[in-house]
C-alpha cells in the first residue's frame, strides 16, 4: 500500500470514528427526547378535565349532568382515537380483569382509580401493536380512570429515517473525507515521490548531481534540502577521493620509478662492485624513505577526523615549546625562536602537536642557512609560524593547504605536498580555521584554535 493510500485510509479512518461517536451521541439523544415528548403528550391528554374530554368525545355537557344526577351514562370502553392519541376511559368501579376492547385492568389500574396509587406509564402489546399507555385518575370525576395511548410504531417511524439518515451521513463522509485525504496526500506528498524518483535515479545511474529544488519550512521541505545538501557532500566527497587517488598515483609514482631504476642499474653489469652502487643504494634508501613517509602521510589524512577523538585542556605554549625543542635538534642550520603566551585549548594534544610540528618543518624547510624561525602563541588559542624563506607567489596563497599541492619552486625538493593538508584537517576538525600570509621577507602560517581560558 503506497503512503498517499495509507493517509488516504488513516483520514477515512479518522472521521468514520468521529462520525460514529456522534451518531451513537446524537441517535439516543434524540431517541430519549421524542420519546420523553411523546410522554407529555400522553399527560397533556389524560390530564384534561372529564367535560372537557367527554365534549371532543362529542357527549353532551346534559347528559354528564344527568349522571351526575343518578341516571347512569353509558361512556365506551373501547379507544377513542384523538390525532395520534388514543383514549380509554374505565367508569367507577374499576377492577382488575381483562381489558375488554384494550388491555388487562391490573391491579395497579384499581388502585389509581381508589387514589391509593400515582399515575404511570407502561409499554404494552394489544393486537399485535405495541403501545406506550400513561394510567391517570379522570380529573373530575372520582373513582375514574383515562388511559391515554400512543402507538410506539410513531416513534419509531421518525428515528427510523435518522438512522437511516446518520448511516448515510457516516458513510458518505467517510468517503468523502478518504477521497479527501488522498488528494491533498498527493499534494503534500508530491515532494515526498519526487524525493523516492531522485534517490532511485541516483541508485540507478550513480549520478550524484541530481537535486531537489522544494521550497516551504515544513518537515517535507527540510528533508529534501537535507537530502539535496547531502548530496552535495557526497558528490564533493567522491571528487575529493577521486583527486586524492589520482593525485597520490602521481606522487608515488615518482620516488617508485627512482627506486626501480636504481636497482636495475645494480642488477645490471658488474652489481655491488660497481664503484657507483654505494651512491644507487643510498638514493634508493632516501626514495623509499621519501614513499614511507607519504604512505604515512596519506594514512594520517585519511583516518583522522573519521574517528571519535580524544580532547582534553591542553597547553598549546607548552606544547610548541615540546615541538621547537624538536625541530632544534634536527636543523642546527636554523635559529627557532618563540614567542609564548600561556593558551589553554580542549583538542587532541598529539594531533595537535603534529599540526604545529608541520608548520615548523615546513618554515625550517624554506629557511635559508642562518635563517630564522619564529613560532608565536597567544592566549586567544593563535599560533603563528614565521619563515624567512623566499616566500609564496599571491597565486599559490588559497592553494597552500590543498592536498598534494606544491607551488613550482617546491617540486625539486623533497616532500609530498600532504603536511600543510594534514594541518588544515586537524585544525578544522577543532573548529579552527588556517590561514597564510605573505611578508616582505619569507611567509607567516597561522592557525587559530577555540580558546579554553
Amino acid at each position: 500500500m503506497t503512503l498517499g493510500n495509507r493517509v488516504a485510509l488513516a483520514g477515512g479512518t479518522v472521521v468514520f470514528a468521529a462520525l460514529l461517536l456522534a451518531s451513537l451521541i446524537i441517535y439516543p439523544s434524540l431517541s430519549a427526547d421524542l420519546h420523553h415528548q411523546h410522554d407529555e403528550i400522553l399527560v397533556a391528554a389524560a390530564d384534561q378535565d372529564a367535560s372537557k374530554l367527554l365534549e371532543d368525545f362529542k357527549f353532551k355537557v346534559q347528559q354528564m349532568k344527568q349522571e351526575r344526577e343518578g341516571s347512569r351514562l353509558t361512556v365506551p370502553t373501547s379507544p377513542v382515537t384523538v390525532g395520534s392519541t388514543q383514549l380509554q376511559f374505565m367508569v367507577p368501579p374499576v377492577e382488575a380483569g381483562p381489558g375488554g376492547a384494550f388491555i388487562a385492568v391490573t391491579e395497579r389500574d384499581v388502585l389509581v382509580s381508589q387514589g391509593k396509587a400515582p399515575a404511570y406509564f407502561q409499554d404494552a402489546e394489544y393486537q399485535g401493536v405495541h403501545y406506550r399507555v400513561y394510567t391517570a385518575p379522570l380529573a373530575g370525576w372520582k373513582g375514574a380512570v383515562v388511559r391515554a395511548a400512543i402507538p410506539q410504531s410513531v416513534v419509531e417511524s421518525t428515528l427510523r429515517p435518522l438512522a437511516a439518515l446518520l448511516a448515510a451521513i457516516t458513510a458518505i463522509g467517510t468517503l468523502l473525507a478518504a477521497l479527501g485525504a488522498r488528494l491533498v496526500a498527493g499534494r503534500v506528498l508530491r515532494p515526498v515521490r519526487r524525493l523516492t524518483e531522485t534517490v532511485e535515479h541516483v541508485t540507478a545511474t550513480r549520478d550524484l548531481t541530481a537535486r531537489i529544488d522544494v521550497r516551504g519550512r515544513d518537515e517535507i521541505a527540510r528533508l529534501a534540502r537535507s537530502f539535496t545538501a547531502m548530496m552535495a557532500a557526497v558528490e564533493e566527497s567522491v571528487w575529493a577521493q577521486r583527486r586524492l587517488v589520482a593525485d597520490a598515483s602521481h606522487e608515488l609514482r615518482t620516488p617508485l620509478t627512482s627506486i626501480i631504476t636504481n636497482l636495475d642499474l645494480l642488477g645490471d653489469g658488474p652489481g655491488v662492485a660497481d664503484p657507483q652502487a654505494p651512491a644507487l643504494v643510498e638514493q634508493a634508501r632516501s626514495q623509499a624513505e621519501e614513499l614511507r613517509s607519504l604512505v604515512n602521510d596519506l594514512v594520517e589524512l585519511a583516518r583522522y577526523g573519521q574517528q571519535h577523538t580524544h580532547a582534553e585542556d591542553t597547553r598549546l605554549d607548552l606544547l610548541a615549546e615540546r615541538v621547537v625543542a624538536r625541530a632544534a635538534r634536527r636543523s642546527p642550520h636554523v635559529s627557532l625562536h618563540t614567542d609564548l603566551s600561556e593558551c589553554l585549548v580542549h583538542a587532541d594534544p598529539d594531533a595537535l602537536e603534529r599540526a604545529v610540528g608541520n608548520l615548523v618543518d615546513n618554515a625550517v624547510k624554506w629557511s635559508p642557512d642562518g635563517g630564522q624561525v619564529l613560532v608565536g602563541v597567544f592566549p586567544d588559542g593563535t599560533v603563528t609560524v614565521t619563515d624567512q624563506g623566499p616566500g609564496i607567489p599571491a597565486d599559490d596563497l588559497p592553494f597552500v593547504y590543498d592536498r598534494f599541492y606544491r607551488s613550482p619552486t617546491a617540486r625539486s625538493l623533497p616532500g609530498s605536498g600532504l603536511g600543510l593538508a594534514i594541518v588544515k584537517q586537524v585544525v578544522e576538525t577543532h573548529g579552527g580555521t588556517v590561514a597564510a600570509e605573505p611578508l616582505d621577507r619569507g611567509l607567516r602560517m597561522r592557525l587559530c584554535l577555540p580558546s579554553s581560558t
